[in-house]
């Protein structure tokens, strides 16, 4: 009766090791299809320029003062 118990109980690993398994190729082939498909018939999307467009000079002046500003209004709120 022991063996019985133990015959089935490896039984029912396998079926459910081969099942999860096989689903799990299914998954593989299935992601790979729609990959290829996509790839296939997707038009690329252009690409972004690398570099950013030049701001003018007076708006980086302004911009330091303000976080220059931040900065020091945050250390000072903030002394050990």
């Amino acid at each position: 009766m022991q063996n019985e118990l133990v015959q089935q109980g490896i039984e029912l690993m396998l079926y459910g090791m081969g099942t999860v398994l096989t689903f799990l190729v299914l998954l593989i082939i299935a992601t790979t299809a729609m990959s290829s498909l996509l790839q296939r018939f997707a038009k690329p999307e252009p690409i972004a320029s690398a570099s950013p467009a030049p701001k003018a000079a007076g708006n980086d002046e302004h911009l330091i003062a303000v976080i220059s500003a931040a900065i020091h209004k945050y250390r000072s709120r903030h002394k050990k």
